[in-house]
């Protein structure tokens, strides 16, 4: 199957995941108060429960989806996230309580992992020569989706009510599970040297040995962690530049897509960077810019700067992602991938969970304004770490290896190739000699010449 088109179907397929996800999140503490009846003094509760559990329950099962990928295939595992994640929608959309709620949130968690499985089944499909735009136009996919969502979700809440966006949300992954089964090919299995042993599907200690899968894991961790830390502060800092609270979700909503709109622009940008110049080197850089920016903000105090920054901040973070998942695939087997991304998406729940816990925290004690250098400083020492501490495995540049590397590959396999038909002839004429030994006329004894 052509990786083009498997692109832009698992591209489509993003679009509507991320979307369908941004449409309801962001209302749920609403539903929970008008559908759901969630007593005033416990909604605050009930809300960091059911984000809270979501994000642990799928910390723990993304990487066994991982694995299980590997072994039983990517194209499944895409379609038992899509139809869980319907159920799970289907049914937050006929609960009756914050308790059901609740469960359902676990449901999903124990679903998720659509996002890494769509990763790796392209990863199967992708040349490394096109890696870095793959992965950019994914991650570009997956902040549209971001966009859209709200904006959707925001119109449909208000003219349908909070159920009719379960349902349709539910609608969006069932579709992404048709087209997965319609249209996409499972990847074939790499073929081995006649001879060669059957290669296992890597374990979570071969994979956390990897110095760069464990760098990796850091970056996306704490990389989300500092984007949920923000989140939560985010509306009640615009309020108070604003000095007013009147219409502050639909001016919040516009600041945040600001930040979307640089991301879906620049994240394509970011990957043919990486390509061109080394994925290390482009994961290093977007760190320390979005670090640096994100210092910056505490520094306008009117709104429409902070907006502008917002937008740079996008920027910045946009070759993040990209850049990380790309090394993954460039320092991976295609046999341990779904593992890899498994962990991958592991570290970023992590991160979700600590983010919005300790950005709570820290908004208790200080003003909201010095949240944004903290949090920035954090991704400018996580740049510094990676720079100076990444092995020389992660810094390699794969444009530059890439053609060396599937040189050797191929003289590596031509000599598998000759060996093993070496082998092959050896063995037979080691059979066929005694054969022939037996079938010679041997000479005669003295008895018979008498």
């Amino acid at each position: 199957m052509n990786w083009k088109a498997v692109l832009a179907i698992l591209t489509c397929n993003v679009v509507l995941m991320s979307s369908s996800y941004t449409m309801l999140i962001p209302f749920l503490p609403l539903y929970l108060a008008n559908d759901l009846h969630a007593d005033p003094d416990t909604v605050n509760m009930w809300t960091g429960a059911i984000f809270a559990v979501c994000f642990a329950v799928t910390a723990v099962m993304a990487p066994i989806w991982g694995k299980m990928s590997d072994s039983r295939g990517k194209k499944l595992m895409v379609m038992r996230s899509s139809s869980l994640i319907a159920l799970a929608y289907f049914l937050s959309g006929i609960v009756q309580t914050p308790l059901q709620m609740f469960m359902v949130r676990v449901l999903q968690g124990f679903a998720a992992g659509l996002w890494p499985a769509s990763l790796s089944l392209m990863s199967a499909y992708v040349p490394k020569a096109k890696v870095g735009i793959s992965m950019g136009v994914m991650q570009s996919a997956n902040i549209c989706g971001g966009i859209i969502g709200p904006l959707f979700g925001g119109i449909l809440a208000e003219t349908f009510g909070m159920r009719i966006s379960f349902f349709i949300a539910a609608g969006a992954l069932t579709l992404i599970t048709f087209i997965t089964l319609f249209f996409i090919k499972e990847p074939p299995k790499q073929e081995k040297p006649a001879g060669a042993a059957v290669q296992p599907t890597a374990s979570y200690r071969s994979l956390l040995s990897n110095t760069t899968i464990r760098m990796l894991l850091l970056c996306t961790g704490l990389t989300n962690m500092v984007i949920l830390l923000l989140q939560p502060i985010m509306t009640l800092y615009i309020g108070q530049l604003r000095g007013t609270s009147e219409n502050l979700l639909m001016v919040s909503g516009f600041v945040f897509s600001f930040s979307g709109i640089a991301g879906a622009i620049a994240a394509p940008i970011w990957g043919r960077q990486g390509q061109a110049h080394g994925f290390f080197k482009t994961e290093v850089i977007s760190l320390m810019a979005a670090g640096i920016l994100i210092c910056s903000q505490f520094i306008p105090s009117t709104l429409i700067p902070f907006a502008i920054l917002n937008f740079i901040v996008g920027l910045g973070f946009s070759g993040i992602f990209p850049s990380a998942n790309a090394l993954v695939i460039v320092n991976t087997d295609p046999a341990e991938r779904g593992t890899a991304f498994g962990l991958l998406f592991s570290a970023q729940q992590i991160g979700g969970t600590i983010g919005p816990l300790a950005g709570g925290l820290l908004a208790t004690f200080i003003d909201l304004s010095y949240i944004f250098p903290i949090a920035g400083s954090v991704l400018i020492i996580l740049s510094i770490i990676v720079f100076t501490k990444a092995p020389a495995q992660m810094r390699l540049k794969v444009s530059a290896e890439h053609p060396a590397a599937s040189n050797k590959e191929a003289i590596d396999r031509i000599k598998q190739e000759v060996m093993e038909k070496m082998r092959a002839e050896k063995a037979a004429q080691q059979i066929s000699a005694p054969e022939s030994a037996a079938a010679a006329p041997q000479p005669a004894t003295k008895a018979e010449q008498k």
